[in-house]
Order: structure tokens, then C-alpha cells, then sequence
């Protein structure tokens, strides 16, 4: 997936365009404000980050047996917390 950024108003002018490209090229555009980033348009079915990549990221920390039960618990609780949300916009 390719990220591409572009300023909230070039995003605002053009925006039927940047939707088609983030559906069909599958491109996510991070929306500049003011030279900083400021939201992100991307892909449905995009993941930010999947579990995969952040095993491979974590796999060279090292973590003690407490922080790891520690980790393992809130990362359990967070997503328990995301499969409950229902989608109101639907």
C-alpha cells in the first residue's frame, strides 16, 4: 500500500478523486495541515498495523515475566473492547 500526503484543502478540492484512488489503487493519503499530519484516509479493509508486524517488532524487546502478563492482559482487554463496538454509521 502506498502512502501518499496531501494538504486538507488539495484533499478538499479533489476529494471524489482521492476516494477513488484510496478504493481502487488502494493508496492511504495523510492529510496535512498546516505542514503537520492531521488525519488519514485509507483503505476499509486497510490494517495499520497486524499482528504479525508487531510480533516481529516486540520479538527484540525484552520483556520481564510481570510486563509480559501485563501486556498480554491489556492487549486482551483492548481487544475485547474493539469486537464490541457495533457500527453506528450502518
Amino acid at each position: 500500500m502506498k502512502d501518499m500526503t496531501i494538504s486538507v484543502t488539495q484533499a478538499a478540492r479533489n476529494f471524489a478523486d482521492c476516494v477513488n484512488r484510496v478504493h481502487y489503487q488502494q493508496v492511504t493519503y495523510v492529510l496535512l495541515k498546516n505542514g503537520l499530519p492531521y488525519a488519514r484516509l485509507s483503505p476499509e479493509n486497510a490494517k495499520l498495523c497486524s499482528a504479525t508486524h508487531l510480533a516481529e517488532i516486540l520479538s527484540g524487546e525484552l520483556l520481564s515475566t510481570t510486563e509480559a502478563k501485563r501486556w498480554h492482559r491489556d492487549r486482551q482487554a483492548a481487544h475485547k473492547a474493539l469486537r464490541s463496538q457495533a457500527d453506528k454509521w450502518r
